[in-house]
């Protein structure tokens, strides 16, 4: 024997569940996934501010964007001109302004921004 094997602590090796090491892989799947999650929500947040650049530009609105209520449509209805966004029944929005009387302005999920009757929300 060598000097270095004289002073060698055997350990035991320790052996892993092979349940354990699929558990282990399938995380490592999920982490790699938060990584193209982040890529995806990155090009949805562009999206928004395009979106909002557009909304400011139609309706000339200058002040700044805050969430006053939430809402859902009833029933679905389509747009009749540009400047009414389009609804989908039981959809979430966002009430940005009440602009008049009877209509409101509203942001979808999509950060589409337009005018919605209030006929045709519900507020809880």
């Amino acid at each position: 024997r060598g000097k270095d094997e004289k002073y060698k602590v055997w350990m035991p090796k320790l052996r892993m569940a092979k349940e354990y090491k699929d558990k282990r892989k399938s995380t490592d799947d999920v982490e790699r996934n938060i990584f193209k999650f982040k890529k995806g929500s990155e090009e949805k947040s562009k999206k928004m501010e395009k979106e909002e650049k557009v909304f400011r530009e139609t309706f000339m609105y200058q002040k700044e964007i805050r969430v006053l209520a939430r809402a859902t449509a009833e029933r679905s209805v389509p747009s009749r001109r540009h400047a009414d966004l389009p609804l989908t029944a039981g959809e979430q929005l966002d009430v940005i302004d009440a602009a008049q009387p009877h209509a409101v302005i509203c942001r979808n999920a999509q950060g589409r921004y337009g005018y919605v009757l209030v006929e045709h929300l519900n507020f809880r």
